[in-house]
C-alpha cells in the first residue's frame, strides 16, 4: 500500500477543490478570477511524453457492478496518452452539480505503486437526471495525482458531449436512484495547466460511468458530515 505524504495529501485535496470550483463556476467568473496555483510541479516528469514512468498498477475497486463501465480518451499536447480503461481498473462516481446546473461524472484510473494516478472529471451542462442529451457544453478537468499537475478547460465552450444516455441500475425503490451514464464527445480547445504554460487537448472521449441522485431529505448532510462536493481525506488509492 502506498504511503501518502502530508504534502501529497494536501495537494490532492486542494486540486480536488480547484477542480470543483472550475467545473461549477460560470465561465465569466473563471476569466475574471484565475485560480490560485498549486505547489510547483514535479520537475522529474517529462512534459513531452507524460508523467514519469509509473510502477505496476494496483487493481481498482471497479466502476459499475455490472462490469460494463469504461473510459476511453485521446490526449495530446504536453502529454501523449491514449486511455482505454476497463471497468475493473477504475473507480467512478457522479451526480448533480452542486448548483444543480448539470451532471458531473468523475473517473480515477489505476493507482500505480509510486502513487501516480490520472483522474478525469466531466461537467455536463444542462444534463438532468435520467434524461438523454445532445450537444451538451462540457467542462473537463484532468488531474495527474502524484505529479502535482492539474489541467482545466475553464469554460463550457471548449468541449462538447455529442450524445448522453442514462440507464437506471440498482434498486428501483427508495430515496437513492442510480444510473449508468454513457456519453461521448470531444474538445476543440485546449485545457490549460493551473501553473505554467502547458496545455493538453482531449480530442475525443467516451465513457460509461455512474451517477447517483438522492431525495433532498437524504442529500442533506448530517451535522458535522462533509457537504456534497467537498473532498474528504483520501485513503491510499482514493481521491475526491
Amino acid at each position: 500500500m502506498h504511503a501518502w505524504s502530508t504534502r501529497s495529501l494536501c495537494w490532492v485535496l486542494s486540486a480536488a477543490a480547484l477542480a470543483l470550483a472550475h467545473e461549477s463556476a460560470p465561465a465569466s467568473d473563471k476569466a475574471a478570477s484565475p485560480p490560485s496555483a498549486p505547489p510547483p510541479v514535479n520537475e522529474h516528469a517529462s512534459a513531452a511524453t507524460g508523467p514519469s514512468t509509473p510502477g505496476p498498477p494496483t487493481p481498482g475497486k471497479g466502476c459499475l457492478a455490472g462490469g460494463n463501465g469504461f473510459l476511453r480518451a485521446r490526449i495530446r499536447g504536453a502529454f501523449t496518452l491514449d486511455i482505454d480503461w476497463k471497468n475493473a481498473e477504475i473507480e467512478c462516481e457522479g451526480g448533480m452539480r452542486p448548483d444543480g446546473s448539470g451532471l458531473r461524472v468523475s473517473f480515477a484510473g489505476p493507482l500505480h505503486s509510486d502513487g501516480h494516478r490520472l483522474r478525469m472529471v466531466f461537467g455536463l451542462a444542462s444534463a438532468t437526471e435520467g434524461r438523454p442529451g445532445k450537444e451538451l457544453p462540457t467542462n473537463l478537468t484532468v488531474i495527474f495525482e502524484g505529479e502535482e499537475r492539474l489541467f482545466a478547460t475553464r469554460g463550457a465552450d471548449r468541449c462538447t458531449t455529442d450524445d448522453l444516455n442514462q440507464e437506471r441500475v440498482g434498486a428501483l425503490g427508495g430515496p437513492l436512484r442510480s444510473y449508468r451514464v454513457v456519453a461521448r464527445g470531444f474538445c476543440i480547445s485546449p485545457a490549460a495547466a493551473l501553473r505554467g504554460d502547458e496545455h493538453i487537448v482531449i480530442t475525443s472521449f467516451d465513457f460509461a460511468g455512474r451517477a447517483t441522485f438522492a431525495d433532498e431529505a437524504v442529500a442533506a448532510p448530517a451535522a458535522g458530515a462533509p457537504t456534497a462536493g467537498t473532498p474528504t481525506l483520501p485513503q491510499p488509492g482514493e481521491k475526491h
